[in-house]
């Protein structure tokens, strides 16, 4: 999905749902993203689901939502607002995107590798607890831009 160079090491996990299983060797988690499939009933309430396991201090800037499927709405089984609202909720980010459009795929993998990075404490004077006023100052794409 991004092809430059990082300056950190990133390691990535992916789950389907979770609790995560106890492993005493796991690495700190920087970075809860939530992706909901906009063309799938069931995404949605897993990642609902998912929710209820997570520590109150992660919603302070370490979790965002990504809505998967945004370019082809009359394909969508869930309404944006929907997403919107569940973000809004956690006072998390949200990004929409197409998965399809390889430029707007690249430009998403940018933003949340800078949104790990300063979750993680690399950037300086930035910190994730201001992060959601950042993000929420840039734009994400309308639908139909997509």
């Amino acid at each position: 999905m991004l092809k430059e160079d990082c300056a950190s090491e990133l390691k990535i996990h992916l789950a389907r749902s979770l609790p995560l299983p106890s492993d005493v060797n796991r690495p700190r988690i920087d970075l809860i993203m939530f992706v909901v499939n906009l063309h799938s009933k069931y995404s949605l309430q897993n990642v609902e689901e998912s929710l209820r396991h997570v520590d109150a201090t992660f919603f302070l800037g370490k979790v965002g939502f990504l809505a998967m499927g945004a370019g082809q709405e009359s394909h969508c089984s869930i309404h944006r607002n929907t997403v919107t609202k569940l973000a809004n909720t956690y006072r998390s980010p949200l990004f929409f995107c197409d998965l399809e459009r390889e430029g707007f795929r690249a430009t998403v993998a940018q933003r949340l590798v800078r949104m790990l990075q300063i979750c993680a404490g690399h950037v300086p004077g930035v910190s994730a607890l201001n992060l959601l006023s950042l993000l929420r100052s840039s734009e994400n794409p309308a639908p139909e831009d997509l």
